[in-house]
């Protein structure tokens, strides 16, 4: 650990420019407005693919309640407000096809277009009585949205094939290691709420000096808490470290062990603003890939999606992994939950670090260069 905080690269970011126009708020917004439009403009896990059926889902980004439900083939993201009367769409009904508002039984389908008014069966449907509908990509078993896209969506498909309805042909999901590949058991982890800040809860996702004291339950040493030296490297992105250490990564009891002399590697991928992915290389090639997702609910609530992607035990049966990784959770987030100030302090002075932050040290930089400032008003 000899390299000074300073030597840090910067992220080769561009700045955020200026927003022409007062984006409209959510009515209860927790976030400063200059940063709410900035924090909008990307995208997020809203939901899992498996639970979007035939009923509406409710779900909260940014402080925006939505409404998700599928349409046929297509999963339509809306704002969880019916145009006739103002009623939550979250308390009607669906059938797989369309939605129907509560109130008075109109329907919505495809592309959030009303097709139905009980009421007036044979009467035409205005042309405003449609839903504001948000673009929507599923990817890694989750259901992606963005509130504010920097252009409009075009009817254009996702450029990688993954399906998606009405997404800008340049939209840029992060990318989750070794999904797509043979060989690889994928497990998409139920949501883990956390009652923090996203930025505290990534933070803590990409933090390595905290093993030993949060992790000592699960799978850390506490009689190896030592942090060999690291360097954060710029992405077009964000950043990427490579953290090698004697720290294992099998379950505390389950009794296994490396080779003696075997170095863990861990390669962590920051996708800001809000997305990490960490690959974990076992002995004999084994591959752990996993996705921290924090969709920020409000300013102090974070929605955490974890997809999983691994290589070995490929038949441990899913509820396995759903347990174990669960474990490992509460014991960041009864530190996250703790921490203030609840916000996440950009400003240099506020925090004091120790060369094992170098990733934090690089996060904040990159948050800073989005023109990322207070988070929340209160």
């Amino acid at each position: 650990m000899v390299h000074a905080l300073h030597a840090l690269h910067t992220p080769a970011f561009t700045p955020t420019p200026p927003v022409a126009s007062p984006p409209a708020l959510p009515s209860d917004c927790t976030f400063d407005p200059a940063d709410w439009a900035i924090l909008a403009r990307h995208w997020y896990p809203v939901a899992l693919s498996r639970e979007v059926r035939d009923q509406p889902v409710a779900a909260r980004l940014l402080d925006e309640r939505l409404v998700i439900y599928r349409a046929g083939e297509e999963v339509v993201v809306a704002r969880d407000l019916c145009p006739h009367r103002g009623a939550p769409l979250t308390l009607g009904r669906g059938d797989g096809e369309t939605i129907a508002c509560a109130y008075h039984g109109l329907h919505f389908g495809a592309a959030g277009a009303c097709v139905a008014i009980p009421a007036h069966p044979s009467a035409k449907i205005p042309a405003r009585m449609t839903l504001t509908t948000f673009p929507t990509i599923e990817r890694y078993g989750l259901v992606w949205t963005c509130l504010r896209p920097d252009r409009p969506a075009t009817a254009s498909p996702d450029p990688t094939g993954q399906p998606g309805t009405n997404i800008p042909s340049d939209v840029v999901i992060p990318r989750m290691p070794h999904w797509d590949e043979p060989g690889f058991q994928r497990v998409t982890c139920p949501p883990f709420d956390v009652a923090a800040f996203a930025g505290r809860q990534v933070e803590g996702f990409l933090d390595v000096a905290h093993f030993a004291f949060v992790h000592t339950d699960t799978f850390a040493d506490p009689d190896n808490a030592e942090v060999p030296d690291y360097t954060p490297t710029p992405t077009e992105y964000g950043f990427a470290a490579d953290y090698w250490s004697t720290v294992a990564n099998y379950p505390r009891g389950s009794g296994l062990e490396a080779p003696p002399g075997f170095r863990w590697l861990r390669h962590f991928d920051a996708h800001l603003p809000f997305t990490a992915t960490l690959v974990v290389h076992f002995p004999e090639g084994g591959r752990l890939s996993i996705m921290n997702a924090a969709s920020p609910v409000s300013a102090r609530q974070t929605r955490m999606f974890a997809p999983i992607a691994k290589n070995f035990a490929t038949d441990q049966p899913e509820q396995a992994v759903y347990d174990f990784n669960l474990r490992i959770f509460e014991e960041d987030r009864a530190i996250v939950e703790a921490q203030r100030p609840e916000n996440l302090p950009l400003d240099p002075r506020i925090e004091v670090n120790i060369p094992a932050d170098r990733s934090s040290v690089a996060y904040r930089r990159g948050l800073r260069a989005l023109g990322l400032s207070h988070f929340f008003t209160a």
